[in-house]
């Protein structure tokens, strides 16, 4: 799928939902859609260079909206060596 018909699949869900489509998030989605971002701050680090007004709580909060939604599958991986004794 193009990635413009996803963007507007995504945008189209998240009018759906009632989610409000800010200048700063749809600056989130094109990050997120056009980069291979490990964690949230690799996508606040590029979108500060766009919008240098953009908080890491923003970023933190569309990832959270997108997962609720179910077109993102933030998974965390913590890998203890040996339990604890």
């Amino acid at each position: 799928m193009a990635k413009m018909d996803r963007k507007e699949q995504v945008v189209g869900e998240l009018k759906r939902r009632g989610k409000r489509m800010t200048k700063q998030r749809l600056l989130l989605l094109d990050i997120i859609l056009n980069g291979d971002h490990r964690c949230g701050k690799e996508i606040y680090y590029d979108a500060i260079k766009t919008d240098p007004g953009m908080g890491l709580a923003t970023v933190y909060r569309m990832l959270a909206v997108l997962e609720e939604i179910g077109v993102l599958d933030r998974s965390y991986q913590y890998d203890l060596e040996a339990p604890f004794e």
